[in-house]
């Protein structure tokens, strides 16, 4: 895998992936013009996560409609700012059988998702289910 982040100026930077992608960091106190590298982290956690629950959930056939994965998390007071604890909430909705989401998110938080077992090195992530019909 390859990445590059190119300075725009100023706070501004463009990432650009392997497969072509681009997405716009700002490392300014507002973040007017893109995420800083920390909210890019968090919400790949929010994206990788999704994609395990949604792809578990459906190889169990589940009546999935929708899945919408927010994070909150706290990050260290000091250099380096490295998050210490995230809760995920899932919002599913669909008539899901609450054992089936649960066993494909614990699937996804103890095996399948790279940037969570990451992160757990240096945070505490805890989670939440709530659904919706």
């Amino acid at each position: 895998m390859i990445a590059s982040v190119e300075w725009k100026g100023e706070t501004r930077y463009d990432g650009r992936s392997q497969s072509g992608h681009t997405v716009h960091f700002d490392a300014g106190a507002e973040h007017a013009a893109g995420m800083s590298p920390m909210e890019a982290v968090l919400t790949a956690l929010c994206g990788c996560t999704s994609m395990d629950v949604v792809s578990i959930l459906r190889k169990k056939r589940e009546p999935l409609e929708g899945l919408t994965v927010s994070a909150e998390a706290e990050q260290a007071s000091e250099p380096p700012r490295v998050f210490t604890q995230i809760h995920l909430t899932y919002r599913i909705r669909g008539k899901v059988s609450e054992k089936a989401a649960e066993d494909a998110v614990a699937l996804s938080k103890n095996k399948y998702c790279s940037v969570s077992k990451m992160l757990e090195k240096t945070a505490v992530i805890g989670y939440s289910i709530e659904y919706a019909s």
